[in-house]
């Protein structure tokens, strides 16, 4: 089978017929009215008209004839330029049917256009799936093998690319036109200068310029921009701004080359582009509820190429030895009546690295957008014009009751979660939920308030909780010195008091805290975790997850260890 000629048609004010009313239907209207086209729906009054449809009619983008097709409308639908042939056709009732056989044979006679959904033999030409930025259009046919498959690679191609590269081939278009403009500008100039040389002597008589000048000059222009947009990579070509642009073209009207030959400044610097794309980045991250083999890998990569580290003082000290000698860390100087102070702060030490080009992270504890503030960062940094890239991390709000033996939901018990803080802003107390047989409730940062918690769902005005609801605290989950106290809302104030607190922890009520282990007693307290030490002696060699962490984060080494704890470092090793 040949290959299809790939072709871009300027669609505009051109008359596409689409037979059908199924949401097909509609992605052709749409992409027909996207192209500047202007569709004429062809389906009888009865039919069940995709919603989509629906709308663009009634906005009147879509032309609606409401009846079966006919073969005059192939011949009296169309523009006046083409005598009423309409431009393209499209089927999409697939070709199972008589009718779009029909259609296709038709159309080929008249040298139609013609698509029909799921019938590669009866179409003369295929939709591609495109990937548009700006100017910038890049399609996939996979010749009617498979239209999954071609948006599948659309989409690997697209993510590959610079996301303002539209941008670019836009200015670098504006480039090429007004080199093209002023050079014929040029040449319509010498012309007029030739016919007054005609006439008698030329008022440039003494100018030392040559037709070969000129040519040179010009030949040079374009080279110069062939070999840019031919070598440069794509991200230093998305980095050309307006101001580049103008300063290109206020270039010429001087009479000076874009790449001059000598010890000549080049117009565009290579190395301030690229100067450009490496500006600072800030990364906001979480960091999970504790142990760090439960950090992601993404998260351990910003942990270990980050300029500056802005810890909350929550995350706990194994997270931290991952971070590299080089590498400062700020702790977030946070405490009653300071918080706001402390972000502050935060914010204003990261943008100062921000500003000198630096990779900033923002490392929280749990999840950075549950009750970490994130989303509200994120907005801080976007106002100064950055824009944050977001990493989640394990939330201790589901990873806490799973590691104290607390399955979040279970069938016949508890069909709902529901997380909630115990603490409002500037410390107000939160409305409590209603109480649900069926639901588990998590309260994250509410121990330091935990009685007037309590009283407070026990009290509840509509549904309140029975006092032998069962609970449990969890504290410092995933860590080595992780404690649950498992009791009731009856009792778990009087075991808080008694135990003391061990922050950061959590609240766990439900019918669920009592599933796979039960208390008889009032309360019961459990110390210690080793959830994770199973997994020690099943990485490769047997040397831990330490080992595996640093292959994650650096692969093709041989042997790489953590610099930051004691270990034996094997020769030819490599210590970042």
């Amino acid at each position: 089978m040949a290959p299809a000629l790939l072709t871009a048609v300027d669609s505009t004010s051109h008359i596409h017929l689409i037979i059908g009313s199924n949401p097909l239907a509609g992605a052709r209207c749409s992409k027909s009215v996207e192209v500047g086209a202007t569709p004429i729906l062809i389906a009888p009054e009865t039919a069940n008209l995709h919603y989509g449809l629906a709308r663009r009619i009634e906005e009147h983008c879509i032309e609606w004839q409401k009846r079966e097709f006919d073969d005059s409308d192939l011949t009296t639908l169309g523009r006046d330029e083409t005598d009423h042939v309409v431009d393209a056709v499209f089927v999409t009732s697939g070709g199972r049917s008589t009718v779009a056989t029909h259609i296709s044979t038709l159309c080929r006679r008249l040298r139609i256009p013609v698509n029909v959904a799921d019938a590669p033999s009866l179409c003369t030409f295929t939709i591609l799936t495109t990937h548009t930025s700006g100017p910038l259009q890049i399609g996939v046919t996979t010749s009617g093998k498979g239209c999954k498959l071609a948006s599948r690679i659309k989409r690997e191609v697209a993510s590959a690319l610079p996301a303002d590269l539209g941008d670019a081939v836009e200015r670098l278009g504006t480039v090429r036109r007004r080199i093209w403009e002023q050079d014929h500008a040029v040449e319509a100039a010498t012309e007029l200068e030739a016919e007054d040389d005609e006439a008698g002597q030329s008022a440039v008589f003494n100018k030392l310029v040559t037709p070969s000048d000129a040519e040179a000059a010009k030949a040079r222009r374009m080279r110069w921009l062939a070999q840019i947009c031919e070598y440069w990579p794509l991200k230093r070509l998305a980095a050309i701004t307006d101001e580049d642009v103008d300063a290109i073209l206020q270039s010429y009207k001087h009479d000076s080359a874009i790449a001059p030959s000598g010890d000549s400044k080049p117009l565009l610097s290579p190395a301030v582009l690229d100067a450009r794309r490496n500006r600072g980045r800030i990364i906001l991250a979480g960091s999970g509820p504790g142990h760090p083999d439960l950090l992601t890998t993404a998260t351990l990569k910003a942990i270990r190429s980050a300029d500056l580290i802005l810890a909350d003082k929550l995350v706990p000290a194994p997270v931290l030895e991952l971070v590299p000698r080089r590498t400062p860390i700020q702790i977030a100087r946070k405490f009653p009546g300071n918080a706001d102070a402390a972000q502050d702060e935060l914010h204003r030490l990261g943008l100062e690295a921000l500003h000198e080009g630096k990779t900033v992270l923002r490392l929280k504890q749990g999840d950075p957008y549950l009750y970490g503030r994130g989303a509200e960062e994120l907005e801080f940094f976007r106002t100064h014009g950055y824009e944050a890239t977001v990493l989640p991390g394990i939330t201790s709000s589901l990873s806490a009751p799973l590691f104290a033996k607390i399955p979040a939901t279970h069938r016949g018990v508890s069909d709902q979660i529901l997380v909630c803080t115990g603490t409002g802003r500037k410390g107000a107390p939160p409305n409590p939920p209603a109480y649900l047989l069926n639901q588990t409730v998590v309260f994250l940062m509410a121990l330091h308030r935990l009685e007037e918690l309590v009283r407070s769902l026990v009290e509840h005005k509509t549904d309140s909780y029975p006092p032998s609801t069962p609970c449990a605290v969890i504290e410092r989950a995933s860590c080595p010195d992780q404690r649950v106290i498992r009791s009731t809302l009856q009792y778990v104030n009087a075991a808080v008091e008694e135990e003391g607190s061990r922050p950061p922890g959590l609240l766990v009520v439900g019918a669920v805290c009592e599933v796979l282990q039960k208390s008889p007693q009032r309360w019961v307290v459990e110390d210690g975790f080793q959830g994770l030490d199973v997994l020690d002696d099943m990485s490769e060699g047997g040397n831990g997850l330490d080992r595996l962490r640093e292959k994650l984060i650096t692969p093709g080494l041989e042997e790489v260890v953590n610099p930051f704890r004691a270990a034996r470092i094997p020769v030819g090793a490599v210590v970042v």
